[in-house]
């Protein structure tokens, strides 16, 4: 499956944009997840949600201002992110994870199988 990202951008801090991930095929056999990256640092986890939606996971960081959804019909997954910090600065990628278990999150970048592109998210002070 190829993962597209897209919603990135200059925002201000306090400000609450929505990341958005298209996928070529279904995602209903998938776990999908939120990464990020900023500059100089490693890949680190944001956020996770089950193949049914129904059981999601967050970094401490982000936990209480990002919301993780998807949609299974339109196969897209987003990332609400509410109240952002400059050290929310960073290229976001979606990634999707095959896995036979329904309610299954994943928080580690090695269980995924497939990664968008990315896409730079930068917030102004």
């Amino acid at each position: 499956v190829q993962l597209q990202a897209s919603g990135g951008g200059l925002v201000q801090a306090g400000g609450s944009p929505r990341l958005s991930c298209a996928a070529s095929g279904s995602i209903l056999g998938y776990g999908m997840g939120w990464f990020r990256q900023a500059p100089g640092k490693e890949r680190e986890f944001v956020a996770a949600v089950s193949r049914s939606g129904g059981v999601t996971d967050y970094a401490d960081s982000v936990k209480g201002r990002f919301t993780i959804s998807r949609d299974n019909a339109e196969n897209t997954v987003d990332l609400q992110m509410n109240s952002l910090k400059p050290e929310d600065t960073a290229v976001y990628y979606c990634a999707a994870e095959f896995n036979t278990r329904w309610r299954l999150v994943s928080s580690t970048e090695g269980s995924y199988d497939y990664w968008g592109q990315g896409t730079l998210v930068t917030v102004s002070s």
